[in-house]
């Protein structure tokens, strides 16, 4: 009877474990994702009307800190008011703060990999080089991702790298359709 309960508990340790463990792997993985997407899509976008690097820098520093912020703040408020609903009552913010500072850092440094090109490289040549570094990191974040869940990886890598490409590319045609209004 005392085996039955050993397992009993270990089965519990490790379900709430795996129960933490993936809140934290769905904030990094919707933190880098959102700011890849995010943030190539709004430079693209901007860059693809011939705008000066100056700016296209200053809009893609502003959007990472901002949507950083907002992204971690929405982590804390959304996490928080699930255990809240989970448990039927009021639980301190502090329970939330982990997963929210998971979010916040993941789109923070995830946000430069698209931005960085725009930097030391001249317009044109950023502009590509931007997407491409996107477009690899989200391939190479869906293939770590599937390997943590034990999916197939490579299949998993080109699934993130379609779906995060089609934003991109709704950036760029956003970007040129509202510059050919004038």
């Amino acid at each position: 009877m005392q085996n039955i309960r050993n397992v009993n508990k270990k089965e519990s340790i490790s379900s709430k474990l795996k129960s933490r463990n993936a809140k934290y792997l769905r904030n990094f993985i919707f933190g880098v994702e959102d700011s890849l997407v995010s943030t190539v899509g709004l430079l693209s976008g901007v860059a693809v009307v011939g705008t000066s690097a100056k700016t296209i820098i200053l809009a893609g520093v502003v959007l990472i800190f901002v949507e950083a912020f907002s992204m971690g703040v929405g982590s804390l408020l959304s996490e928080n008011v699930a255990k809240e609903f989970k448990e039927g009552r009021e639980i301190s913010m502090r329970r939330s703060l982990v997963p929210s500072l998971i979010m916040f850092s993941s789109y923070f440094f995830a946000g430069f990999i698209p931005l960085v090109p725009y930097i030391y490289l001249e317009v044109k040549t950023a502009f590509y080089v931007s997407i491409v570094a996107a477009l690899l990191a989200l391939f190479i974040l869906g293939m770590a991702s599937a390997r943590l869940t034990g999916r197939e990886i490579f299949r998993h890598g080109i699934e993130m790298l379609v779906i995060g490409g089609a934003a991109i590319g709704l950036g760029v045609l956003v970007g040129t359709i509202v510059n050919s209004l004038g």
